[in-house]
């Protein structure tokens, strides 16, 4: 069970994350059985999410319809209501499925640093680099809170806190200098500079505003999250 000091009035998160974590390895016994290769459901139901996504993505979720995501599939229309109820299920998927962290949260995990400021630099750049190399989802993220307010984000949640709240509760405990010792509110924290980071570097590029960044951005975006933008009083 993912071990929360109850100070800090964790004790239902707590019993949460254990049986969310419980659940997340029953299903990955039940998804990864030992077997030759994927069923044909499977197989369909992976190719149906590839496609809508690439039609989300380049025409839009509103303008995309179940025919044509059939079409793309090469499925009849009444075919691809065996694999997902609605188009809003569909998006749902892809947003659990693409998800990079299964690829970022290793990675995490190796990060090394002597001090608290070198692990969460590391982690950072980390993250940072791979969430660079999938564009796509940023995107994916545009449309779930302009089409859905962001009302699939629990989801998501309930699949990546169990995994990666144990690393800001170990960082917490074992890296005595930092200020923050609630460990969700690190992680929210830590969210937010990745996810601003990326969002703004998605709207000021080929601007101006880009033109005038230092050569070591990200670095400093770092270090405003680990120091703000504050001298120290002296």
């Amino acid at each position: 069970p993912v071990g929360l000091d109850t100070s800090f009035g964790f004790a239902t998160l707590r019993s949460g994350l254990h049986l969310g974590k419980l659940d997340a390895t029953l299903d990955q016994r039940r998804i990864y059985m030992p077997k030759d290769r994927p069923t044909k459901g499977e197989t369909t139901r992976i190719a149906i999410e590839d496609a809508a996504m690439n039609l989300f993505l380049t025409q839009g979720y509103a303008a995309t319809s179940m025919r044509q995501i059939a079409e793309e599939v090469g499925l009849a229309l009444g075919g691809i209501y065996n694999h997902f109820s609605s188009k809003e299920e569909i998006f749902a998927g892809i947003i659990i499925d693409k998800h990079p962290y299964k690829q970022i949260l290793p990675a995490i995990l190796a990060a090394e640093g002597a001090t608290a400021e070198d692990f969460y630099k590391n982690a950072a750049h980390i993250v940072i680099s791979e969430m660079g190399k999938r564009p796509e989802f940023m995107n994916l993220m545009f449309i779930e809170l302009v089409e859905f307010k962001g009302k699939h984000g629990a989801a998501l949640l309930k699949e990546i806190v169990p995994k990666i709240l144990p690393v800001f509760e170990k960082a917490i405990k074992t890296r005595k200098n930092l200020r923050v010792t609630n460990p969700a509110l690190l992680m929210r924290s830590f969210i937010g500079l990745v996810v601003s980071y990326l969002m703004t570097e998605m709207i000021i590029s080929n601007s101006i505003l880009s033109k005038l960044m230092p050569k070591n951005t990200e670095d400093a975006y770092v270090d405003i999250f680990l120091h703000g933008i504050l001298k120290p009083v002296e």
